[in-house]
């Protein structure tokens, strides 16, 4: 099993910090750093700045948002970054959510499985560097009856194939990653469940492609706090957890949602959405229970963190990705230098 870091989002004030730890990853032989992008830093331009100022780490986008971008232009951003890096770039692709989808950029939120199908078919054709065809459901290129040309991408990348990941949470959309991605980018992950909610469906999406798991990246994110008190770290995570389970999309079409629901929190899970979509986020916050913030995270001292990634390895994670939480730089340095030992101590 590889460490990878998630630097998250960028703006929210810890910009120089983020640099540094991305700095301090790549001394201490992580294997990826990946950045995000909802509505505000988009993760092409961060990862070119943090690839600039490292050496060995890969840097990937987790994720580049599908109805931000034609396709076409994520081929052009996926073969600029690769060239740019030396072959370090990872390209990571989900479709964000219907508020985000429809409100900031006013593409329609359907079909999204058939949608992130024909994205990745021509962002890899596109790849190929032959010129440019394709007749689908959502995209024609080049569009008929006008004055359009089959064009052929002028940049020459690092590889023509670049490894390519998708954000899946629900069981339709993990079985299509496994069948048509190199790897899955996994949230609110718990080695407990991840058999049930996440690897039997990407197993049966490579089966479905003649393909085995072999050589497939399965790349939760984890949050990373250091210390003796779990309970108290534990509750450091309660607003993020409740944001997810109970604000991150609607009633009806919230993913993070049904997946506390497959873990065994229904009841639970109701109870957060009916709060905070109340606007009671305190209370949202209150009524996310400790074990499902203990599952999802890496808490603790070194010796616990080293169990809990046993635990992730044996369930079938190939890389660990570190969210490395504190309030200083210091922290989160610690916090990163933690999952290193941890990883020596568990024999990983």
């Amino acid at each position: 099993m590889r460490l990878g870091i998630n630097l998250g989002y960028w703006g929210a004030g810890m910009d120089g910090d983020n640099l540094a730890v991305a700095q301090e990853a790549d001394r201490l032989g992580y294997d990826v750093c990946w950045a995000a992008e909802a509505y505000g830093s988009d993760a092409p331009t961060v990862l070119a700045w943090v690839a600039a100022k490292t050496e060995r780490i890969d840097v990937g986008s987790a994720i580049m948002q599908i109805p931000a971008r034609q396709p076409a232009m994520t081929a052009m951003t996926a073969a600029t970054l690769d060239s740019l890096t030396g072959g370090r770039f990872r390209l990571g692709l989900g479709v964000s959510g219907p508020q985000v989808s429809e409100g900031w950029y006013g593409v329609k939120f359907d079909k999204p499985l058939a949608r992130t199908r024909e994205y990745v078919e021509i962002v890899r054709r596109a790849m190929t560097r032959e010129r440019l065809t394709y007749d689908g459901e959502h995209w024609t290129l080049p569009l008929p009856g006008g004055p359009g040309k089959p064009i052929k991408l002028t940049v020459h990348p690092e590889r023509e194939h670049i490894p390519l990941y998708i954000a899946a949470i629900g069981p339709k959309n993990l079985e299509q990653t496994g069948e048509i991605a190199d790897g899955a980018l996994l949230i609110f992950p718990s080695a407990d469940h991840l058999e049930e909610t996440a690897l039997r469906h990407l197993r049966a999406g490579r089966e479905k492609a003649g393909l085995t798991m072999e050589g497939f990246d399965v790349c939760p994110t984890l949050p990373l706090a250091l210390g003796d008190d779990v309970t108290a770290l534990a509750d450091v995570f309660r607003p993020y957890t409740a944001l997810y389970v109970g604000g991150m999309g609607s009633r009806k079409q919230n993913f993070y949602n049904q997946l506390a629901q497959r873990m065994g929190y229904e009841k639970e899970a109701a109870e957060i959405q009916d709060k905070y979509l109340a606007g009671d986020k305190v209370g949202a916050a209150a009524a996310v229970p400790h074990s499902l913030i203990d599952q999802t995270t890496l808490l603790g001292s070194v010796e616990r963190i080293a169990e809990r990634m046993t635990a992730y390895a044996e369930a079938g994670v190939t890389t660990l990705t570190l969210a490395p939480a504190g309030f200083t730089l210091d922290e989160r340095v610690a916090a990163l230098r933690a999952g290193v030992e941890a990883m020596e101590r568990a024999g990983l």
